[in-house]
């Protein structure tokens, strides 16, 4: 099972905390060994590292460790391949524009017998079923809104509709971003954690390593991280409900279906 990380926040905030603990799944603490990639926004732009390495073997993921990039919107996968061969273009997160802004996508699970027929906007340069149900998504959001991006609950529900059909599939565990707002939809496994003062320590599950982030945010700072197990184990970590839809907009879960 692939191995999915978000980060959803009112302020540009690092990810280096937790990436630490969750590189180490990609060939160390877990056997994700078939490439990882993350992506950050950064206002309308998006930096993008992909490796068909295992993360714990990549010399991007060192850079990423030991770059303090600051961003609200994260996400990250470490790959355990299922469908496609092991190679950098079938490696997530996966990018595409929108109603003119970049929309990252990870997904965790097996589509079976998805081979949708698609208009062309929007097509798969690898092999992986999930690549090709990003496509879908956002050849199905087009459709539906096909001059400018809809508000958030609008662009809400028309997600929620499209992830029930394709959900129908397979295990559809994703997550999803415009840099304006983070969607996570959970078929079997995935949970969160919502960080706002007064901040305390935390400890890393798959390292020894504490932070005390008391000492690095503001009282007004707020930030959710989303993953498939739980990264830290002095904390408390919400399990998201097989089926749940949920939207993360400046730090705080504001949507659920």
């Amino acid at each position: 099972m692939c191995q999915l990380l978000g980060m959803n926040c009112n302020v540009p905030t690092d990810i280096c905390f937790s990436f630490e603990g969750f590189h180490r799944r990609g060939g160390s603490t877990d056997v994700h060994a078939d490439g990882w990639g993350i992506a950050f926004f950064e206002g309308p732009g998006c930096r993008l590292f992909l490796d068909s390495k295992p993360a714990v073997e990549s010399p991007i993921a060192e850079l990423v460790r030991n770059y303090p990039i600051r961003s609200m919107n994260v996400i990250a996968h470490i790959r355990k391949a299922t469908k496609g061969v092991v190679a950098l273009e079938n490696t997530h997160p996966f990018v595409r524009e929108l109603w003119g802004r970049y929309w990252l996508f990870a997904h965790n699970g097996t589509l079976e017998n998805f081979a949708p027929v698609l208009a062309g906007f929007y097509n798969p340069v690898g092999t992986t079923d999930s690549e090709r149900a990003f496509c879908y998504m956002l050849e199905r959001l087009r459709q539906r809104f096909p001059v400018e991006q809809p508000s958030l609950n609008d662009c809400f529900a028309a997600v929620h509709e499209i992830t029930n059909e394709l959900a129908r599939k397979g295990r559809f565990n994703y997550l999803l971003s415009n840099g304006e707002y983070l969607i996570a939809h959970c078929a079997d496994k995935l949970c969160y954690i919502m960080r706002h003062a007064p901040f305390a320590p935390a400890h890393l599950i798959d390292q020894d390593v504490t932070v005390d982030f008391s000492a690095l945010t503001t009282p007004q700072d707020k930030v959710a991280v989303i993953a498939t197990t739980p990264l830290t184990d002095n904390e408390t970590w919400t399990e998201m409900r097989p089926g749940q839809l949920l939207a993360f907009q400046h730090g705080d879960a504001v949507l659920s279906a």
